[in-house]
C-alpha cells in the first residue's frame, strides 16, 4: 500500500526540500494528455469517450459545480480564518477539498447518468450493435468521464491559483507588511518588456499544484469504481457505494493503526486489514500534512501515486469488463 505523506515525511529526507526538478513531471502530464487525445480521435472507443465528455460538460451539474466551487473559493479567500497568519494554508486546504468534492461528484453523476441510463433505456444495445465491443464501451465511458473531470479541474485550477496568487499580497497588506509586487519585469536588450509573476507569490502557488494533481488521481480511482458499479446497479446505489468507499478509503491507515493497538481482538484487525487491502488507500492522495508544514511534495511521490492509481483503476475497470460481459441489455 502506498505510504501517505505523514508516513513519508518520516522516511523521505527530500520532503523538506524547497525546490525540485519538475521537468519530467511536466513531460508526463503532456504525454498523458496526448494519450487521451490519441485515444479519443484514433479509436472506436474514442467516439464514445468524446460523446461522454460532451454530455458531461453540457449537463447543468457541470456548470453548477463550477459556479458553486468558484463562490466557495472566493469566499474562503476573503474570509478570516483566525489562524495566526496562516490563512493561505487554510485557503489551500479548503480549495483542495473543494476541487476533490466537485470532481468526485461530476465523475459519479456522469457514470450514473451515462452508463446506467443508457443500459436501462436500451440505448447501450444500439451502440453495441455497431462495431463497438462491450470492453470498448466501458473504456470509452471511463476515458470520457476522466476528460470531463480534467476540464473541470483545469477551470477550477486556474481560478484557485489566481486566488492564491492574490491572497499572498492580500495577507501581507492585512499584516501591514510590504506587499510583494504582482509582476517582475524581465529585460530584453536593456528594456523591461516581459512581465513575470513575482517569485514569492508563485512559490506559494506551486506548492499546491501537486495536491491538485493528487486530487485528480483520487477522482480517477473513484471514477473507475463508479463506472464498474454503474454496469450493474442504479445511480442512487452507485452514489452511496462511492461515498462509503471515499470515507473508508481515507480512513484505512487510521483503521489499521488503531486495530494494531487492540490486543486480543484479531477479528477487528482482520477486518481493518481487509479494508486496507481491498479498498483504495485514498489517504495517500492527500497533501494536507505537507501544506500545514509548508513542505513541497517530491516528484517521486507523484510518480508512485500515479502508478498506484493507474494500477488500481485498471484492476477495477477489468472487474467492470467481467460484470458487463454477461449483462442482459435487451
Amino acid at each position: 500500500m502506498l505510504k501517505s505523506l505523514p508516513v513519508l515525511a518520516q522516511s523521505h529526507p527530500l520532503l523538506n526540500q524547497t525546490s525540485y526538478d519538475w521537468q519530467i513531471a511536466w513531460y508526463c502530464v503532456v504525454g498523458l494528455m496526448l494519450a487521451l487525445v490519441a485515444y479519443a480521435y484514433g479509436t472506436r472507443g474514442g467516439v464514445i469517450a468524446r460523446a461522454t465528455t460532451k454530455e458531461a460538460i453540457r449537463q447543468p451539474l457541470f456548470i453548477l459545480l463550477v459556479l458553486i466551487s468558484t463562490a466557495v473559493l472566493g469566499l474562503n479567500t476573503f474570509m478570516p480564518f483566525f489562524t495566526l497568519e496562516d490563512d493561505v494554508k487554510m485557503l489551500k486546504e479548503c480549495g483542495l477539498a473543494t476541487l476533490l468534492i466537485a470532481g468526485a461528484l461530476i465523475a459519479v453523476w456522469t457514470a450514473g447518468t451515462s452508463i446506467t441510463s443508457e443500459i436501462e433505456g436500451k440505448t447501450a444495445m444500439t451502440l453495441l450493435s455497431k462495431p463497438v465491443t462491450r470492453r470498448q464501451f466501458i473504456v470509452g465511458k471511463y476515458v470520457g468521464i476522466i476528460q470531463a473531470v480534467m476540464w473541470l479541474f483545469l477551470t477550477l485550477t486556474i481560478i484557485f491559483s489566481s486566488l492564491i496568487f492574490y491572497k499572498v499580497g492580500y495577507d501581507q497588506k492585512e499584516r501591514s507588511e510590504e506587499v510583494s509586487a504582482v509582476f517582475q519585469w524581465k529585460s530584453v536588450g536593456g528594456v523591461d518588456i516581459i512581465p513575470i509573476p513575482h517569485p514569492d507569490r508563485m512559490k506559494v502557488v506551486n506548492q499546491v499544484l501537486p495536491g491538485i494533481a493528487l486530487s485528480f488521481l483520487q477522482v480517477c480511482v473513484l471514477a473507475a469504481i463508479s463506472v464498474t458499479v454503474a454496469t450493474r446497479l442504479p445511480m442512487v446505489v452507485n452514489l452511496v457505494i462511492c461515498f462509503a468507499i471515499f470515507v473508508i478509503g481515507n480512513l484505512t491507515p487510521l483503521m489499521v493503526q488503531q486495530s494494531d493497538t487492540i490486543i486480543g481482538n484479531e477479528f477487528v484487525t482482520f477486518i481493518a486489514r481487509l479494508f486496507a487491502t481491498a479498498l483504495p488507500s485514498l489517504e495517500a492522495f492527500n497533501i494536507y500534512a505537507a501544506v500545514s508544514t509548508g513542505s513541497q511534495v517530491p516528484p517521486s511521490y507523484l510518480g508512485w501515486s500515479f502508478l498506484y492509481a493507474a494500477a488500481y483503476a485498471g484492476a477495477i475497470v477489468l472487474l467492470g469488463f467481467i460484470l458487463f460481459e454477461d449483462r442482459d441489455l435487451a
